[in-house]
């Protein structure tokens, strides 16, 4: 089990071991918490054939990077989400910043994560998509990739290193709660839209009585009197089943973009 993508801080990962200790608990399936922090590659976590519930975003699980069963999705307690396991980027910018509107930032800086991530890539180049023309394929006068995590992005906003960035809302919210003195001085100047949440997925050997139970003890977890303490450092309503079906979208918003040749948010 592993919840690094949202393990903002040590707390944070303390109490998702704990839910998901719970979880496989309820579910009677013998689990270990891995802790498995950056920098090491999340990609090298996903195809491990032991993996039994950690989460992996939507994009990645569309575009089969690694043969996984989606297990069930996290629901942020946030207005933004109206009750279900969704989220979108935050497209932050420090406070100070002279930009009004999103168009203001074209011709600054910008950055993004790694081009398998949805909130941190894919969204941000769905959402850069509408601005872009044939006079003017390029927006801005730099763009940092390969910035790999939501933190990298925080912070070289923070420290002037790009003008903005996309920012994992639920990783965003978490952060702010938890880290606070992280976000100060930070904005949010536009979202993007709303996408599936990322999942928790089991290697696709895993058995299929298991994958039934895990998914089980997900969506009854937040009937469950563990819970209620847990979801309020998590910030969390419960979860929903995920199937690949669920990602469908993020494989269209990535056609769209390579169809208008802007491959890389440029």
């Amino acid at each position: 089990m592993n919840a690094r993508m949202y393990a903002v801080t040590s707390g944070v990962e303390t109490a998702w071991r704990a839910l998901l200790e719970h979880v496989a608990a309820d579910a009677d399936v013998a689990l270990s918490y891995m802790p498995y922090p950056a920098p090491q590659p999340l990609e090298d976590l996903w195809l491990r054939p032991d993996l039994s519930c950690a989460l992996m975003c939507g994009f990645p699980i569309a575009l089969k990077l690694a043969h996984v069963i989606p297990l069930a999705s996290p629901i942020p307690r946030a207005a933004w989400a109206r009750g279900e396991a969704q989220y979108r980027s935050d497209l932050i910018v420090r406070e100070a910043a002279p930009y009004r509107t999103f168009a203001d930032t074209f011709g600054a800086r910008a950055g993004w994560t790694v081009e398998h991530s949805h909130s941190g890539f894919n969204a941000f180049r769905h959402h850069l998509l509408a601005y872009r023309t044939p006079a003017r394929p390029t927006l801005y006068s730099q763009m940092l990739g390969k910035l790999v995590t939501a933190r990298n992005i925080l912070d070289s906003v923070r420290e002037g290193r790009i003008d903005i960035g996309p920012l994992d809302s639920y990783w965003h919210l978490l952060i702010a709660r938890h880290a606070p003195e992280l976000t100060a001085g930070i904005r949010v100047l536009a979202v993007t839209e709303s996408a599936p949440m990322p999942a928790f997925v089991a290697a696709a050997a895993t058995p299929e009585d298991e994958v039934t139970r895990l998914r089980a003890a997900f969506r009854s977890a937040n009937s469950q009197p563990w819970f209620k303490p847990l979801s309020d450092i998590l910030l969390l309503d419960g979860f929903a089943e995920a199937d690949e079906t669920r990602f469908a979208t993020l494989l269209e918003w990535d056609r769209s973009a390579r169809a208008a040749g802007y491959g890389l948010p440029a």
